[in-house]
């Protein structure tokens, strides 16, 4: 016997649905579709897929993620699709050349990494998990010809990648234009209802339409999502570009970053990385506005929030008092990284006993290079035990010897032995 749902009023679900959503494809449709499972008492089956081309996620994958939240916590089934027969070929979204296909061992390894970071956030027991290789590993050459066959050529040159690659004369391999048609076979192997993806998805999403409509099915409704910007509030969350927050970073380290998060940035960080309600979350930006909320506060109930749901609420407020300690206070928090350097690989001299000041903020990561570093010491940016240091050699009093280095506002426990 079939289990019948009872699932919440069609606007408090949509309210929830379309909150910080960029395009429903179409709007109409998702309406009617949530009525009839509400009649029905049937959930919706919700799918997103995720390429395992990298082992570690970070906070600009979790937009699609906490949008299958949303649709679990309405009652829907969320179906979390790795795409580990699609990641041989390379999604080519936002490429400018084909992708170096991985192995299966790094898309296996990559997979099971994802599985353990993506149930921070989706309810392991509600999610349906599925691999694509279920269904595409076993297409025949007859099958796949079949469903190329329903596609044409110009339709796949239309895709903005394939036409600035097609126009600079760059070369596009004929297995990157089978991609969009391979993930829209797997909205017809998975009868989704909706399925979600970021904006620069929409194209490959479209293609899940066209081959459930093919197929007799009732073509999804199609949900895209933002990009995030990164720390730096300009381009895409990446870590290729060292603006990324990665999702299983240390609670200290995630509230650092997010307390970096520009006052214009923090809103977006608000609607599309906590599940507060837009309506709290207007009225937030509107005291802020009025000068009845500091934005330093705000921020900071936006640093311990996602903080607190990728660790613990403890975790979040000691990483609070932690950061307040070292960045307000100027003192060190109990979380500043601690680390040990030998004295040879800082132009340690004898007589009288001193190190290199630019090779300790490099060895300790606090600079990226020497030159940055006799920059940060010209510009009277670095201390060493809160005294401003600028010349390139410092004493040191005692063997082994532990020196507080800051540098701005960053800060690091270094044992010199």
């Amino acid at each position: 016997m079939t289990t019948k749902h009872t699932f919440p009023p069609l606007q408090e679900q949509l309210d929830l649905i379309t909150k910080g959503a960029a395009e429903i494809i179409p709007v109409d449709d998702l309406t009617r579709r949530i009525e009839a499972s509400i009649a029905s008492g049937t959930p919706m089956r919700i799918k997103a897929g995720f390429d395992p081309t990298a082992p570690d996620l970070h906070l600009g994958h979790t937009v699609l993620m906490r949008k299958l939240r949303h649709f679990q916590q309405l009652g829907h089934q969320v179906i979390f699709l790795i795409g580990d027969f699609t990641a041989l070929i390379g999604d080519p979204t936002g490429k400018s050349q084909t992708r170096k296909p991985l192995t299966r061992e790094q898309i296996a390894l990559n997979a099971e990494t994802y599985q353990e970071q993506v149930f921070k956030i989706l309810d392991r027991d509600k999610t349906e998990v599925r691999y694509n290789s279920e269904w595409l590993g076993e297409l025949r050459y007859e099958d796949t010809i079949r469903l190329m066959a329903q596609f044409t050529l110009s339709q796949m040159i239309e895709r903005e990648e394939f036409h600035k690659r097609f126009n600079a004369e760059e070369p596009i391999a004929l297995h990157e234009l089978m991609y969009p048609v391979m993930q829209g076979y797997d909205s017809v192997a998975l009868k989704s209802d909706v399925e979600l993806g970021g904006t620069d998805q929409k194209f490959n999403l479209m293609r899940g339409r066209d081959l459930q409509r093919h197929f007799g099915q009732p073509p999804q409704i199609v949900l895209t999502m933002p990009i995030i910007e990164g720390l730096d509030g300009v381009q895409k969350m990446s870590k290729s570009l060292n603006n990324a927050i990665g999702v299983t970073e240390p609670p200290f380290d995630m509230f650092t970053k997010l307390m970096q998060v520009s006052d214009d940035l923090m809103w977006k960080y608000y609607t599309y990385l906590t599940d507060l309600p837009q309506s709290q979350i207007d009225t937030l930006r509107e005291q802020v506005a009025a000068g009845t909320l500091h934005p330093m506060q705000a921020k900071k109930d936006l640093a311990r929030t996602i903080t607190a749901g990728f660790h613990t609420e403890e975790a979040a407020q000691r990483a609070e008092a932690n950061w307040s300690t070292q960045f307000q206070k100027g003192g060190v928090s109990d979380d500043t990284e601690r680390l040990t350097v030998a004295k040879s690989e800082l132009g340690f001299e004898a007589e009288p006993p001193s190190i290199n000041i630019d090779r300790l903020l490099v060895s300790s990561g606090l600079a990226s290079s020497m030159g940055e570093a006799r920059r940060k010491r010209s510009e009277k940016a670095v201390r060493i035990d809160d005294a401003v240091v600028t010349e390139l050699r410092y004493a040191l009093v005692a063997d082994p010897v532990t020196l507080t280095v800051r540098l701005g506002k960053r800060v690091k426990l270094v044992t010199v032995t």
